[in-house]
């Protein structure tokens, strides 16, 4: 009985730590998402700041690190966030990766 018991617990924490890692990469993906459109917002002059910093502000609100920005594309609209967050000390950070800038032109 006590063996069954047991093996109960450690499921459960298996459980608990596979739902921990879930929850921290959608809000690693989400936040990335997000700072990647406000950045591209920026990065067009449709609302104010450098698309970096907006980025990363965006970021900072979601309580998620801003690993890496850049503008991209031959007119510097395009913006690709990394972001991370750190989950436990027993699971590696989750990151998230977005892109976001102008739809293409139509030919």
């Amino acid at each position: 009985m006590t063996g069954i018991a047991v093996a109960l617990l450690v499921l459960l924490g298996l459980l608990v730590v596979l739902v921990q890692a879930t929850v921290g990469a959608s809000r690693a993906s989400t936040a990335a998402d997000l700072a990647a459109l406000a950045a591209a917002d920026a990065a067009r002059g449709l609302t104010e700041g450098e698309p970096c910093a907006v980025a990363g502000e965006v970021a900072r609100k979601h309580d998620v690190d801003l690993v890496h920005c850049a503008q991209i594309g031959t007119t510097g609209h395009i913006v690709d966030v990394t972001t991370s967050l750190r989950i436990s000390p027993i699971l590696n950070d989750a990151t998230g990766r977005a892109r976001a800038g102008p739809p293409p032109a139509l030919p």
